[in-house]
């Protein structure tokens, strides 16, 4: 690749408007090597001058780097001057809460936001430190702020961090917001030019939600052994006191992924529905002679449970758990209330809201639009997940996903179930027995070059299949309302789409079947997984 004069002007502007010291002398060097003929610097440094981070499905998210497609000073200095313009010009005045994990970045990127905000006028509050992200959620609605801003990379790489961003009602920004917001940014000088004023005031809302958290077991049975990880990030400490709080006192926390750390160094990917990425979880509930095992991811807005099984512990999925949550939440709940999943998670979750005689909704992947369900404004949400781990089990005081209160009524649940003498994996043969088999899976890609992901849902849509495991299907597409491709057929189900988080394509599958089917669906899910592969590759 060779080094045009427009790529070399452009970074040479972007390091003398970069405030960060540090990261002007990394961008420095790598256009050095570009100007002395390295091919692969060249390469580096039209990727990191192809910016700016776009609002994908949870904020921005980005590798920690210097340029304008990664994530540093640079870029959230001005992301946030974007912000309050846009705040500003939409007559919002008042509070904005600030808070961050504990990636690499996160306390430089926070203290720069809060400046930032604070400079502008607003009333910026910032949380004492590294906190989950459904803390920061739920402070936006307790201090009635205007908006919320968590520096978190969730469960990206370690490479990794983000800027995710509520507004005032505590939900994630959608269109068109996003694109306003992008909009503003784009209009904001340099970095090295944006105000920027320290004196923002602290506050911590840990107390106050972790008592809120404890109101939602809806059983009185607290005899539950209970091990969790937090995998490096920072919900160790405050899931414990939560399940504390709740009466869950038999607990014990993975001692190696108990303490944050930015690098994860026992993980090689910090998401718990990677392979591996439980096993010090699982062996030591298996040790300890655990009734349940709880995952959280990095920012703790995540949530997967594991169980002992006759052949040894397995995780759940997310949607085994969205379903045993579903019945959970939903027992007793009047006709108004409302149920949610995404498109591409289980439909079984359906099928128990008609059976409890309650409302169901489902909607495009993310929980800015599941807590927007039904009416647009979540109105009558009682519970809502995504497959990929997610759960919001109280909507009135955190309208996102968080694996803290979600982690709580898992042990709820288990405890209930275990005083009755049964366990979750009988509760979900007894959904299986009245609702049918709803057999899930994933399969996805991960591409090295981002181009690759058009082309390859451009393939699928010029040929679509027209059978999948023998069953004929059709196609529906999605757009222009979403990037996604729905293929039905009796009994099965493909969804194809990009993700919003990182560089991959995914097809969710799922096979219906009666209970005495089970062996043949099982057959099914595994041929319909290889023909997925197939698509993908």
């Amino acid at each position: 690749m060779r080094l045009t004069p427009d790529l070399r002007d452009r970074a040479f502007r972007w390091i003398a408007d970069d405030p960060s010291e540090t990261d002007r002398a990394e961008l420095q060097a790598v256009l050095a090597r570009a100007l002395g003929g390295d091919a692969d610097a060249t390469a580096e440094l039209a990727d990191r001058m192809a910016g700016p981070l776009a609002f994908g499905t949870a904020g921005l998210r980005g590798p920690v780097r210097a340029g304008p497609n990664g994530m540093n000073r640079a870029v959230v200095i001005r992301t946030t001057a974007g912000l309050a313009s846009w705040l500003t010009k939409q007559g919002k005045s008042g509070i904005v809460v600030v808070g961050r994990d504990a990636r690499h970045g996160s306390e430089a990127f926070a203290a720069d936001a809060a400046e930032v905000l604070h400079a502008a006028g607003f009333d910026t509050r910032v949380l004492p430190g590294p906190l989950p992200t459904p803390v920061l959620a739920y402070a936006v609605r307790k201090l009635g702020a205007v908006a919320g801003v968590q520096i978190t990379a969730s469960h990206n790489p370690p490479a990794d961090n983000g800027y995710k961003l509520y507004l005032g009602d505590g939900t994630q920004i959608v269109p068109p917001a996003d694109r306003e917001i992008e909009a503003e940014i784009a209009a904001t000088p340099a970095a090295v030019s944006v105000p920027r004023t320290p004196g923002a005031s602290t506050v911590d809302p840990l107390e106050d939600y972790l008592a809120r958290v404890a109101t939602l077991p809806r059983g009185s049975a607290r005899a539950l052994k209970v091990v969790a990880t937090a995998l490096h990030g920072v919900g160790a400490g405050p899931l414990s006191l939560a399940l504390h709080r709740a009466g869950f006192t038999d607990v014990s926390l993975v001692p190696e992924q108990t303490e944050p750390d930015p690098d994860f160094p026992t993980v090689g990917f910090p998401n718990p529905e990677e392979p591996g990425a439980t096993d010090l979880l699982l062996a030591r509930a298996e040790a300890v002679g655990a009734d349940i095992a709880i995952a959280l991811d990095p920012d703790a807005d995540r949530c997967a449970v594991g169980v002992p099984a006759p052949d040894g512990w397995r995780m759940l999925s997310g949607d085994e758990t969205g379903a045993l949550l579903g019945e959970h939440m939903l027992t007793g709940a009047p006709p108004t209330a409302l149920a949610a999943n995404t498109i591409v998670s289980s439909s079984l979750l359906e099928s128990i809201a008609r059976e409890k005689g309650v409302r169901y909704d489902a909607t495009l992947t993310g929980f800015k639009w599941l807590v927007r369900a039904g009416d647009g404004h979540g109105t009558g949400l009682v519970y809502a997940y995504e497959e990929a781990l997610g759960h919001c089990c109280d909507p009135d005081s955190v309208r996102d996903k968080d694996g803290i209160s979600a982690a709580v009524l898992a042990c709820d649940l288990a405890a209930t179930l275990k005083a009755a003498g049964r366990t979750l994996l009988d509760a979900l043969d007894s959904l299986a027995e009245r609702h049918g088999l709803h057999l899930t899976r994933q399969v996805s890609i991960r591409v090295t070059d981002p181009a690759r992901i058009p082309a390859l849902m451009a393939e699928l849509r010029a040929t679509p299949p027209t059978e999948l495991a023998g069953v004929p299907v059709t196609v529906e597409d999605l757009l222009p309302k979403a990037d996604v491709l729905r293929l039905r057929g009796d009994g099965v189900r493909v969804i194809i789409r990009p993700s919003g988080t990182e560089p991959k394509v995914k097809a969710y599958l799922e096979v219906v079947a009666p209970v005495a089917e089970r062996a043949a669906a099982h057959a099914r899910l595994d041929a319909l997984a290889e023909r997925a592969g197939e698509l993908l590759r």
